[in-house]
């Protein structure tokens, strides 16, 4: 009988990425908390106890710019180490070998899994096989599984692997293979990494992603944690998430089709805000909030909308450690507002003039050329333009909406 944790993607010192963050935000609690995250892994290894820790890549977030990350690190390894619990695990791509890695001695009770080929770690006393490769460079696109060893007899076999299966949405295919070539290899539990969205893929045999310790940005939502497994008589017992994150990520639509007032929205927001703070337990939660639906309130609201954003963060304050990343201002006209029955006339053909002008932009060579140099990490965290054409024509209503409102406000009295 015996207990381990699975974590991966840990990021350490990573940075952050394309925060429009309102003033006033915990930037620097959201700049610390990979290593809070980290402390927190730390104590429940220490507090269940377990036997071993696998962390399954990219550890580091890339190159450091000093020493400090590496020394950090080895200070929590220390404490595991007085603590009688091992360590393995395996570099992915944003911490493939490099100089700086190399350099770092490790404590004895940690094992960095050799980059050149798989390797078996065996662990006598428990009866346990870990195999696992480290990536010897950045972009690994071959498949690595049929490379690992057989599974050795009478022992409880783990495979710790970084990859993106057959590809998940945001990550880049590296170490590619598929759900059928894991379980046909014969291990007990596949303890994965790379993908930052918690995911079972299978329970017979176990093979989990754990989602990264600590969401960094608005597309690393909910709960970010580690996996906690109990094996008894060669068989898995439980496995249990365990939530460690110091810093929630939360998306959140309101349905605005029935509000009428600026009180009404205020107090629909509220509720909104108040669920959202439950969630996260006592966390402080980045939110983006977006607003939708056909409101008859929408007039009011893209006739001033630095002004709803600054009523809408008053809200979210007053509600508890909450701050807006940023807020989505989606809803619609009623269609008895038609731009065309303005005292008979139309403005349509502005609109056309104006739609046209964006999708020329949308498309102009010189900003798909300006967009191609940037980083791809950069643009998923954080699109400078709309790529896609659905969110493309909400930028363009969101365009007419305004001029429209504009022409209203001009016609009252």
């Amino acid at each position: 009988m015996f207990t381990f944790i699975h974590a991966a993607d840990i990021h350490l010192d990573s940075p952050l990425k394309n925060l429009a963050i309102r003033e006033g935000a915990p930037v620097e609690t959201i700049r610390g908390a990979a290593r809070r995250a980290f402390d927190n892994l730390i104590e429940l290894a220490v507090a269940e106890p377990v036997d071993f820790l696998l962390l399954a890549g990219d550890l580091y977030d890339g190159s450091w710019k000093d020493y400090n990350t590496g020394l950090y690190f080895l200070d929590r390894m220390r404490r595991l180490r007085k603590a009688g619990i091992r360590v393995v695990l395996v570099s992915g791509n944003h911490d493939a070998a490099s100089r700086i890695t190399r350099a770092l001695r490790l404590p004895d009770n940690v094992t960095h899994l050799s980059s050149r080929s798989p390797r078996t770690l065996e662990l006598e006393d428990l009866a346990v096989a870990i195999h696992g490769q480290s990536y010897p460079r950045r972009a690994v696109r071959e498949n690595l599984v049929p490379a690992y060893p057989d599974p050795m007899p009478d022992l409880f076999n783990i495979g710790l692997l970084h990859t993106a299966l057959t590809g998940r949405p945001g990550h880049e295919p590296y170490a590619p293979c598929t759900r059928d070539d894991l379980i046909h290899k014969g291990y007990d539990y596949w303890a994965l990494g790379h993908i930052h969205q918690r995911e079972e893929v299978c329970r017979d045999p176990w093979i989990v992603f754990p989602g990264n310790l600590q969401g960094r940005h608005i597309r690393e939502t909910g709960a970010k944690g580690a996996i906690l497994v109990r094996v008894e008589h060669g068989q898995v017992a439980r496995v249990e998430f365990r939530e460690l994150d110091v810093v929630r990520w939360s998306f959140r639509q309101l349905d605005c089709g029935d509000i009428h007032s600026e009180g009404e929205l205020l107090e629909r927001a509220g509720d909104a805000f108040q669920q959202e703070a439950d969630s996260a337990d006592g966390r402080p939660l980045m939110l983006r909030l977006e607003l939708h639906g056909t409101c008859p309130f929408h007039g009011e609201l893209v006739r001033d909308l630095r002004y709803w954003e600054h009523a809408l963060e008053g809200v979210a304050i007053d509600t508890g450690d909450i701050w807006l990343e940023k807020i989505l201002f989606h809803t619609r006209r009623p269609r008895d507002l038609d731009p065309a029955a303005l005292d008979g006339s139309s403005i349509e053909p502005f609109f056309q003039a104006v739609d046209q002008e964006a999708v020329e932009l949308f498309e102009a060579p010189e900003l798909q050329k300006l967009l191609g140099r940037l980083p791809a990490e950069l643009l998923r965290t954080q699109p400078l333009l709309p790529q896609d054409p659905q969110e493309q024509q909400l930028l363009l209503q969101e365009i007419r909406d305004m001029v429209l409102a504009g022409i209203l406000e001009q016609r009252e009295p």
